[in-house]
């Protein structure tokens, strides 16, 4: 189970964009990256052709790119600043019968995420 998922709110803690937060677009395990809203924009050259929707102008763009998962901590709702992720287990009883879910809690304030 991940600890960063898709829409959480991150903070960049190292490289070039370090102190910039933004919103989890996209989530890659294989490679263990993420794309984050406004973090490590790239200009991609984009030759004119035609798209599914009709012809498609060139030109530069700017991009996401992806930043690998250590690079980032998840904001704590409470402080605001980064901080680290923990478990909370928790009994909830559904349709007549007991199950086990495991809660995301920020390890700085102790509050849910």
């Amino acid at each position: 189970m991940a600890k960063i998922k898709k829409g959480d709110q991150v903070i960049v803690i190292s490289g070039r964009d370090k102190g910039k937060t933004g919103r989890v677009l996209e989530v890659l395990k294989d490679s263990d990256r993420l794309v984050v809203e406004g973090v490590q924009r790239v200009t991609k050259h984009t030759k004119v052709g035609q798209s599914q929707r009709g012809t498609r102008t060139g030109g530069i763009e700017t991009v996401e790119a992806p930043i690998h998962v250590s690079n980032v901590m998840i904001v704590d709702p409470e402080t605001k600043k980064g901080t680290r992720v923990g478990y909370r287990l928790e009994q909830v009883e559904r349709d007549g019968r007991n199950k086990t879910v495991r809660i995301r809690v920020a390890k700085r304030s102790g509050k849910d995420i």
